[in-house]
C-alpha cells in the first residue's frame, strides 16, 4: 500500500483545509447507545401511572349525590344531615336504583379523622353503589412545586 507524501508546506496544508467529522460521529453514536441501554437499568420504579396534579372541574349534574362530612363527622346527604348509618345506606341503596346510576361526590373536611369516612365507603360498598369520587380543592403551593421538580 502506497501513501501519497507531501513534499513542502503548502500541500500540506491543502490536505488537512477540511475537517474530518467521521470520529465526532462514532463517539457521539457510542455516547447514544451507551445512554439508550442504561436508561431502563437505571429507572427501577414499578410501572404506576400516576394521576395529573390537575383541578378537573366537575359537572354538576342534576343526578349527581353530594355526600359531606364535616370536622366533626357528621354525615350530610345532599345538604341534609343523616342521622344513622342504616339511613345513609338506604339513601345510597335508593340512588342506586337508577338508571344510569348516579355519582356519588365526596366531600370531606381536611380534619376530618379517615373513620368517618371510611364509615361512608362502607356504606357505599354495602348499597353497591359503582361511581364515586372524592372532591378537594386545589392546593396551588403543591401544584407549582410539583410542576418544578418535573423540569
Amino acid at each position: 500500500m502506497a501513501m501519497n507524501v507531501p513534499q513542502d508546506d503548502e500541500e500540506e496544508q491543502a490536505l488537512n483545509s477540511t475537517i474530518n467529522t467521521t470520529p465526532l460521529v462514532d463517539v457521539m453514536l457510542v455516547l447514544l447507545i451507551i445512554f439508550l441501554i442504561t436508561i431502563p437499568v437505571i429507572n427501577k420504579h414499578i410501572n404506576v401511572k400516576l394521576p395529573n396534579a390537575v383541578n378537573i372541574a366537575t359537572q354538576t349534574k342534576p343526578e349527581n349525590v353530594e355526600v359531606e362530612v364535616d370536622a366533626a363527622g357528621n354525615v350530610y346527604w345532599n345538604n341534609g344531615p343523616v342521622k344513622s348509618l342504616n339511613d345513609l345506606i338506604d339513601d345510597i341503596k335508593v340512588a342506586a336504583l337508577k338508571v344510569p346510576q348516579p355519582e356519588l361526590h365526596i366531600r370531606a373536611d381536611r380534619e376530618v379523622r379517615f373513620e368517618s369516612v371510611g364509615r361512608v365507603l362502607y356504606a357505599i360498598q354495602r348499597a353497591g353503589l359503582q361511581k364515586v369520587a372524592f372532591l378537594s380543592e386545589p392546593d396551588r403551593a403543591s401544584l407549582a412545586l410539583s410542576i418544578t421538580q418535573k423540569h
